[in-house]
């Protein structure tokens, strides 16, 4: 447990550094623009393989957060079926999550569990988070119902 109270508490500070660039909706992870996933694609995720850069010419807004795209297949993709494709916790760390907190998530730690995408927000969280992938998930979707309406900084301050 104190790993986790120290591996909560040194990200703490990359949520006080980030915060301001969060989007409006507290519900998605997304820069003060409103741009989600930082620019990367996310249908991509399930089709190459790999995080790839979306092109800004090729845009779909789904829950007030836009999303860019590496091609129209994917866009089209994406616009068919958006919770398919869209990252677990409005794209906010899976770790963090399932602690109670809502941490960025970093397009480059990612993992697709059951078709779901789930991001972290570093190597040193994705590979605590590896630890134990469907516990975690079980307490991320449960906190994430109580949690998804607030801001970080709120969370932080509980």
């Amino acid at each position: 447990m104190n790993k986790v109270k120290s591996l909560i508490g040194g990200i703490a500070l990359s949520v006080t550094l980030a915060g301001a660039t969060l989007a409006a909706g507290v519900d998605v992870n997304a820069s003060n623009t409103g741009l989600a996933l930082q620019g990367f694609d996310p249908v991509a995720y399930f089709t190459v393989g790999e995080p790839t850069k979306g092109d800004y010419r090729l845009t779909s807004v789904y829950n007030d957060a836009t999303y860019w795209f590496s091609s129209e297949e994917n866009k089209a993709a994406f616009e068919a079926n958006p919770e398919a494709y869209a990252p677990a916790y409005g794209g906010f760390c899976a770790f963090g999550t399932a602690m109670g907190f809502k941490f960025d998530g970093d397009p480059n730690y990612w993992k697709i569990v059951d078709d779901k995408l789930y991001l972290n927000l570093s190597a040193q969280i994705q590979e605590r988070w590896s630890e134990d992938v469907p516990g975690f998930i079980v307490s991320a979707d449960t906190n994430w119902t109580d949690i998804e309406d607030k801001t970080p900084e709120e969370l932080q301050a509980q």
